[in-house]
């Protein structure tokens, strides 16, 4: 079985696996999977990573795989594209949707935005524009200030999503009204998706409203929303 299709696997079983992944196999997993996400290193360092950590989960759960022959487990014979047999367009082979990278986020990242349906919305959003902590603070700005919205991004570390700030790095103050109705700090992940989905009430991408004379309905209809939720 190629070894990023058992990665994957185990991000779709986590929910059975978890539990039983403790200790010194959990750090090493940890480990291998922080070089086979790393970006910028070269694909036989991935792969023989990738190769060291699926052989580590064979081993540990051998009635999911059927152990190093691994002809009779669970996912033997599962099919690493996903359940409607669609060519895989991730750069690795997945399963069911689920593929290496969202093994590497319930490890390290905090978080359970994985799988066909949530991956997709993580790396949506992670891809917009956004600040760490450290360029923040820089730039004059304070990324613990309540009311922001933190991504955890790879690691773990927070990703501030840049229209939250003016260009000199002050929080806007409608975004800290706003986050505050959609108790972004419980679910920064709902919040972020609100401000950077197209919005039917609005006629547009919340975000891209801010600095207009439209502020004021964003605060209105974000208040709207969790009223009527």
């Amino acid at each position: 079985m190629d070894p990023y299709v058992v990665l994957a696997a185990t991000a779709a079983a986590w929910d059975r696996v978890a539990d039983r992944l403790t200790g010194p196999p959990r750090d090493t997993l940890t480990a291998l999977l922080s070089v086979v996400r790393r970006r910028g290193a070269a694909e036989t360092e991935r792969r023989a990573a990738a190769e060291e950590a699926a052989a580590l989960l064979v081993r540990r759960f051998p009635e999911e795989f059927g152990g190093a022959a691994g002809p009779q487990g669970r996912f033997a014979g599962g099919d690493p594209v996903g359940p409607d047999n669609a060519p895989d367009t991730e750069p690795h082979p997945s399963y069911r949707g689920f593929s290496a990278e969202d093994l590497a986020v319930l490890l390290t990242d905090g978080h359970r935005m994985v799988g066909p349906v949530l991956g997709p919305v993580r790396e949506r959003l992670l891809a917009a524009p956004a600040w760490d902590a450290d360029a923040l603070t820089r730039l004059g700005g304070d990324p613990g200030q309540p009311g922001l919205i933190r991504l955890p991004g790879a690691g773990g570390r927070p990703r501030l999503p840049r229209f939250q700030f003016t260009a000199a790095g002050a929080a806007r103050p409608v975004v800290i009204e706003v986050n505050t109705h959609l108790a972004a700090d419980r679910d920064p992940w709902g919040a972020a998706d609100w401000w950077l989905s197209e919005n039917a009430w609005l006629g547009a991408r919340p975000a891209r409203l801010l600095g207009t004379d439209r502020d004021r309905r964003l605060a209105d209809t974000a208040r709207l929303l969790m009223e009527e939720g």
